[in-house]
């Protein structure tokens, strides 16, 4: 259900260890999706693309509009004013990591935890079961402040 308030908007690259490029463009490498409220609860997925006609749906799953989406320069992004968002970007390519209120890391810390758990725990994963991992590490993320135990939550949903 969607809400308002203010969000970070960022995609990463998971894959095998390919020589060369890094991010963006990089072979082999699976394309994940990520929204995260800030002082709230993060979402990420596998997208068929990152094209606009896939994210901003993903998007609209999460943000009601009017609510303000910070992002980093990527095009997919262009075109949220259109939808309803109130939208700022920070400037990597830049080197600009913060401008005032304006950055991604909180969605960047997200996916440090995310590919760390991933390559310090499981070593490797398939594509296949990726969004099984992606949904393990949004759920700590998303209980990370609880008081009862992680394990207690997940045995009062079985």
């Amino acid at each position: 259900m969607p809400t308002s308030g203010e969000f970070e908007l960022d995609e990463t690259y998971i894959g095998g260890k390919s020589q060369g490029k890094r991010g963006r463009g990089a072979g082999g490498k699976t394309p994940v999706f990520g929204v995260v409220q800030r002082k709230g609860k993060v979402s990420a997925s596998i997208p068929t693309s990152l094209k606009s006609s896939v994210v901003v749906p993903l998007i609209k799953e999460r943000v009601l509009p009017k609510s303000m989406v910070y992002t980093d320069e990527f095009p997919t992004y262009d075109y949220l004013k259109e939808h309803g968002f109130k939208h700022k970007r920070i400037h990597h390519a830049s080197k600009v990591w913060v401008a005032g209120n304006v950055h991604t890391n909180t969605i960047e810390g997200f996916w440090s935890a995310l590919k760390r758990g991933i390559n310090g725990v499981y070593h490797a994963v398939s594509l296949r079961h990726l969004q099984g991992y992606i949904n393990e590490y949004s759920f700590r993320y998303n209980h990370r402040e609880d008081d009862k135990p992680i394990f207690k939550t997940i045995l009062e949903r079985v």
